[in-house]
Protein backbone atom coordinates (compact mmCIF):
# COMPACT_ATOMS: atom_id res chain seq x y z
CA UNK A 1 0.00 0.00 0.00
CA UNK A 2 1.28 3.44 -0.89
CA UNK A 3 0.03 6.85 0.24
CA UNK A 4 0.47 10.33 -1.19
CA UNK A 5 -1.63 13.38 -0.21
CA UNK A 6 -4.27 11.08 1.31
CA UNK A 7 -4.56 9.04 -1.90
CA UNK A 8 -4.03 5.33 -1.29
CA UNK A 9 -2.79 2.90 -3.90
CA UNK A 10 -2.60 -0.84 -4.18
CA UNK A 11 0.56 -2.10 -5.85
CA UNK A 12 1.25 -5.42 -7.51
CA UNK A 13 4.32 -6.86 -9.18
CA UNK A 14 4.04 -8.42 -12.63
CA UNK A 15 6.88 -10.91 -12.70
CA UNK A 16 6.48 -11.58 -16.41
CA UNK A 17 6.78 -7.90 -17.33
CA UNK A 18 9.27 -7.24 -14.49
CA UNK A 19 7.16 -4.23 -13.59
CA UNK A 20 5.27 -2.81 -10.61
CA UNK A 21 1.83 -1.42 -11.35
CA UNK A 22 -0.58 0.34 -9.07
CA UNK A 23 -4.01 1.88 -8.88
CA UNK A 24 -5.44 4.49 -6.54
CA UNK A 25 -8.08 2.71 -4.49
CA UNK A 26 -9.77 5.35 -2.36
CA UNK A 27 -11.49 7.32 -5.11
CA UNK A 28 -14.13 6.37 -7.69
CA UNK A 29 -12.09 7.59 -10.69
CA UNK A 30 -9.54 5.20 -12.18
CA UNK A 31 -5.95 6.39 -11.81
CA UNK A 32 -3.09 3.97 -12.51
CA UNK A 33 0.70 4.12 -12.63
CA UNK A 34 3.69 1.83 -13.10
CA UNK A 35 7.42 1.62 -12.56
CA UNK A 36 10.36 -0.75 -12.80
CA UNK A 37 11.76 0.12 -9.37
CA UNK A 38 10.32 1.25 -6.06
CA UNK A 39 11.74 4.73 -6.63
CA UNK A 40 10.26 4.90 -10.12
CA UNK A 41 6.95 3.57 -8.80
CA UNK A 42 6.79 6.26 -6.09
CA UNK A 43 7.53 8.98 -8.61
CA UNK A 44 4.91 7.61 -11.02
CA UNK A 45 2.32 7.44 -8.23
CA UNK A 46 2.94 11.01 -7.15
CA UNK A 47 2.96 12.15 -10.79
CA UNK A 48 -0.32 10.37 -11.47
CA UNK A 49 -1.97 12.05 -8.48
CA UNK A 50 -0.73 15.45 -9.62
CA UNK A 51 -1.80 14.75 -13.24
CA UNK A 52 -5.24 13.68 -12.00
CA UNK A 53 -5.64 16.88 -9.97
CA UNK A 54 -4.45 19.01 -12.91
CA UNK A 55 -6.82 17.20 -15.28
CA UNK A 56 -9.76 17.87 -12.97
CA UNK A 57 -8.78 21.54 -12.70
CA UNK A 58 -8.53 21.86 -16.50
CA UNK A 59 -12.02 20.38 -16.89
CA UNK A 60 -13.41 22.58 -14.12
CA UNK A 61 -14.38 19.52 -12.07
CA UNK A 62 -13.81 18.72 -8.43
CA UNK A 63 -11.51 15.72 -8.03
CA UNK A 64 -12.80 12.80 -6.01
CA UNK A 65 -11.88 13.36 -2.40
CA UNK A 66 -10.01 10.39 -1.00
CA UNK A 67 -11.89 8.44 1.58
CA UNK A 68 -9.49 7.26 4.20
CA UNK A 69 -10.94 3.84 4.87
CA UNK A 70 -9.92 4.21 8.47
CA UNK A 71 -12.15 3.70 11.45
CA UNK A 72 -11.66 2.98 15.10
CA UNK A 73 -13.05 -0.08 16.81
CA UNK A 74 -12.87 -0.66 20.54
CA UNK A 75 -12.30 -4.28 21.50
CA UNK A 76 -11.75 -6.14 24.69
CA UNK A 77 -8.25 -7.54 25.11
CA UNK A 78 -9.68 -11.03 24.59
CA UNK A 79 -11.39 -10.04 21.32
CA UNK A 80 -8.18 -8.47 20.07
CA UNK A 81 -6.17 -11.56 21.03
CA UNK A 82 -8.58 -13.78 19.05
CA UNK A 83 -8.32 -11.51 16.02
CA UNK A 84 -4.52 -11.50 16.13
CA UNK A 85 -4.48 -15.31 16.33
CA UNK A 86 -7.03 -15.69 13.51
CA UNK A 87 -5.10 -13.28 11.28
CA UNK A 88 -1.84 -15.06 11.96
CA UNK A 89 -3.37 -18.47 11.21
CA UNK A 90 -4.73 -17.10 7.92
CA UNK A 91 -1.32 -15.64 7.05
CA UNK A 92 -2.47 -12.01 7.16
CA UNK A 93 -1.51 -8.90 9.02
CA UNK A 94 -4.31 -7.93 11.40
CA UNK A 95 -5.51 -4.93 9.35
CA UNK A 96 -5.60 -7.01 6.16
CA UNK A 97 -7.47 -9.86 7.86
CA UNK A 98 -10.03 -7.44 9.34
CA UNK A 99 -10.50 -5.75 5.96
CA UNK A 100 -10.93 -9.11 4.21
CA UNK A 101 -13.37 -10.35 6.83
CA UNK A 102 -15.42 -7.15 6.64
CA UNK A 103 -15.43 -7.27 2.86
CA UNK A 104 -16.86 -10.79 2.98
CA UNK A 105 -19.49 -9.60 5.45
CA UNK A 106 -20.68 -6.71 3.29
CA UNK A 107 -20.72 -8.83 0.12
CA UNK A 108 -23.55 -10.98 1.50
Amino acid sequence: MMEYNDYLARVEFDEEADLFHGEIINIRDVVTFQGKSVTELRQAFQGSVEDYLDFCTERGEEPDKPFTGRFTVSLTPEQYRKIVIAADKAGYRVENWVASTLEKAVAL
